[in-house]
């Protein structure tokens, strides 16, 4: 008589930290996935608010309007290398490209279909203004995707390698040290974005020195003072929100 026992069915892999499989089987974090659309609007809205420049009162000095929706990638960017690792947050940069074509192309289409009559007839001005905004805008459209992917690889390249060889601190990790890592990445990749960015969009139009000037010291000023405290909301955010869906 064989007394042998059949063996016990082999344990189920065990679930990523904060993934829940969804029906069809794609496991995806509620926290990436929410970051993940947030980080696609953000990339549109930069390039269109990148337009106007803002002055930096009391001083002369300018900021293009385009770096609060651009901080906001970066914040995004370091919270997902943080959370799920480097070559996720990599993949959401390259990703990031698709809104930003898809916009650009959708731009040009509906500067090329003919307006209304209704529109010519009684909003000949909003019709004119809208135009010539959008119009002289591929310089910025050109100049945004060499700064996005130079300064948010880099970004997140530097945020990596400041956590070190140690453990990853992942979920649990200490607050300060992600605040220092965050605001560090921040600055350096923002001064280097607000070169590439300023230079390929503006030269030659106007002495670009106050802006350029302006945008790196907000950019680094921002980065230092504000950035750490948005990674850290950020990072807190996401904890939230895989519990939730884990839930």
């Amino acid at each position: 008589m064989d007394n042998t026992h059949p063996a016990a069915p082999a344990a189920a892999p065990a679930a990523a930290p904060f993934a829940a499989p969804t029906p069809a089987g794609v496991s995806m974090p509620l926290g990436m996935f929410v970051y993940t659309l947030l980080y696609g609007g953000m990339t549109v809205l930069a390039g269109v608010l990148a337009f106007k420049q803002v002055q930096l009162w009391p001083t002369s000095l300018a900021v293009e309007s385009g770096i609060f929706p651009f901080l906001l990638l970066v914040v995004i960017s370091s919270t997902l290398s943080q959370l799920y690792g480097r070559e996720a947050a990599k993949r959401i940069v390259w990703w990031g490209f698709l809104p930003l074509g898809l916009s650009a192309l959708l731009m040009q289409l509906v500067l090329a279909l003919p307006p209304s009559s209704e529109m010519i007839a009684f909003r000949p001005d909003d019709l004119a203004a809208f135009e010539r905004v959008h119009q002289s805008t591929w310089r910025v459209w050109m100049a945004g995707p060499a700064s996005y992917i130079t300064s948010l690889l880099l970004n997140i390249w530097i945020f990596d390698r400041l956590r070190g060889s140690g453990p990853k601190e992942g979920a649990r990790g200490s607050t300060l040290g992600l605040m220092v890592r965050g605001a560090i990445a921040s600055a350096l990749s923002q001064a280097v974005d607000s070169v590439i960015f300023i230079t390929l969009a503006f030269y030659g139009e106007f002495d670009i020195t106050d802006l350029l000037i302006g945008q790196v010291l907000a950019k680094v000023f921002l980065s230092l003072v504000l950035v750490p405290f948005l990674i850290t909301f950020g990072v807190r955010a996401a904890h939230w929100l895989d519990a939730k869906k884990a839930g």
